[in-house]
C-alpha cells in the first residue's frame, strides 16, 4: 500500500500514462508524444534500475535478476505466477514511482511516464491522470521487435516472447478493461488518442 504522504498530488500541466507488455512500442510512442507536445518523456524502468541497491526496495527491483537464467525461469514458471510477479514487483517498487510521480507536480510541460510497472490496478488506485495501454499485435511482430532488442541477455527469443504475447497479454488487457483504460495493440494506434489528452 502507498503512503498516505506518497498518494498523487495535483499536477499542473498534462499528464498520461503508458503501459503494456515489453517490444509493444510503449517507449517510442512516449518520445514521439512527447516530441510533439514540447512534453518530457519519464522511464519507470530507470526509476526501478536507481532501486537495485536500496536495501528497502532491491527485493523487487533485481527480482528478475536474481532468477538466474532467464531461460529457466520461463520454461519453469507459469504463465500466471509470472504476472503474480510483475504485480508483486510493481507493487513493491509503487511508492518510489509514486514519488519520482510527484516529483514532476509542478512541471507545466506535458509528461509522460512509461513502463511496464505501472498496471492499471495500480494506477486506478493512485494515479490521478489518464492513460493507455499497449498489448501487442501478434506473436511474430513481438518475436521481431524482442530478436532486434532482446529484453533478458540471451534468453530464447521465443520462449519470452511466448511469456510477453501469451502470459502478459490477457492481463493488461482485462485490468486495462476493467479500470476502463482504452486498449491498443500497437503505438500507431494508440497515437492520436494519447496526443488528445496531452493537448
Amino acid at each position: 500500500m502507498v503512503n498516505l504522504e506518497n498518494k498523487m498530488q495535483k499536477h499542473k500541466g498534462k499528464r498520461l500514462f503508458i503501459t503494456g507488455i515489453p517490444t509493444a512500442g510503449k517507449s517510442y510512442l512516449a518520445d514521439k508524444l512527447a516530441l510533439t507536445v514540447g512534453g518530457i518523456h519519464v522511464q519507470v524502468d530507470h526509476i526501478r534500475k536507481e532501486l537495485k541497491n536500496n536495501s528497502q526496495y532491491e527485493k523487487w527491483a533485481n527480482f528478475y535478476h536474481k532468477q538466474g537464467s532467464g531461460t529457466i525461469y520461463y520454461r519453469t514458471t507459469t504463465y500466471d505466477e509470472q504476472w503474480q510477479n510483475l504485480v508483486n514487483q510493481s507493487e513493491g517498487i509503487w511508492p518510489k514511482v509514486i514519488e519520482k510521480i510527484n516529483s514532476y507536480k509542478d512541471e507545466t510541460r506535458p509528461v509522460v511516464f512509461e513502463g511496464v510497472n505501472i498496471l492499471p490496478h495500480l494506477a486506478k488506485r493512485d494515479l490521478s491522470f489518464p492513460g493507455v495501454v499497449i498489448i501487442g499485435k501478434s506473436l511474430e511482430e513481438v518475436i521481431k521487435r524482442n530478436t532486434e532488442h532482446p529484453r533478458w541477455g540471451n534468453t530464447e527469443i521465443e520462449i519470452q516472447s511466448d511469456a510477453f504475447f501469451f502470459g502478459e497479454r490477457p492481463h493488461y488487457k482485462q485490468e486495462a478493461e476493467k479500470y476502463g483504460y482504452k486498449v491498443f495493440e500497437n503505438s500507431e494506434e494508440a497515437f492520436e488518442s494519447a496526443l488528445k489528452i496531452l493537448k
